[in-house]
């Protein structure tokens, strides 16, 4: 899937839980050269997923617009990269 339509999120500061507004996103970890392989999470029915990687507990919250993330700085942007 091209970045532009699917949401990216990282945990570089190693947070306990982050909101997001998306069920299907990828996790890439940490922020590069520390990511880990971007994959793709789907939480289909469910309203929270555990990276498989790096552990970090993503929660679904509605009230976020899709795309965004709470804390916003857990957004990855490729061009920041």
């Amino acid at each position: 899937m091209a970045h532009g339509t699917t949401p990216h999120f990282h945990n570089t500061e190693g947070l306990r839980q982050i909101e997001v507004g998306s069920k299907e996103f990828q996790c890439v970890g940490a922020m590069p050269p520390f990511d880990h392989p971007h994959i793709y999470i789907d939480m289909g029915k469910d309203n929270e997923a555990v990276c498989p990687y790096c552990s970090t507990h993503y929660v679904f919250n509605s009230r976020l617009a899709e795309g965004t993330a709470n804390p916003l700085s857990a957004i990855f942007h490729a061009d920041a990269a």
